[in-house]
């Protein structure tokens, strides 16, 4: 087995809040992550597929198709949006790093050949990301 990473980038703007929350609540739990008009980041997401090397190609996806797909089906819809309002796949959920990393592995896996996603690596900023290899 060998394993792939592609890494993108995107901007993103959002609130961490949880509607059921009180506003002190929601300031307790997110502090200024919480505040009305939401913060950004310049995320990071790194893609990681496994499989074995075919020997007439010598590679388990062409790198091209990996970035076109990821691009097209994923980074697009994040790329400079709200995600608490502008990105369908993430409506009603607090986009903390760790829902995004889930919601995006299941994006991901609408559109990848079965069984080759390996592993979603979201950084939210240099110090803090999450790594997420499906159920």
């Amino acid at each position: 087995m060998i394993y792939l990473t592609k890494r993108f980038t995107f901007a993103a703007s959002h609130v961490l809040r949880n509607p059921s929350f009180s506003n002190e609540q929601n300031l307790e739990t997110y502090g200024k992550c919480s505040w009305d008009n939401g913060h950004g980041h310049n995320y990071t997401l790194e893609v990681t597929v496994k499989g074995e090397v075919p020997e007439a190609t010598g590679m388990i996806i062409d790198l091209k198709e990996l970035k076109s797909t990821v691009n097209k089906k994923l980074v697009d819809k994040l790329d400079h949006k709200h995600l608490n309002y502008d990105v369908d796949f993430l409506r009603g959920v607090i986009p903390t790093a760790e829902n995004i990393a889930l919601k995006v592995w299941d994006e991901l896996q609408k559109f990848l050949p079965e069984d080759m996603l390996y592993e979603i690596k979201l950084w939210e900023t240099e110090n803090n990301w999450v790594v997420y290899r499906g159920q």
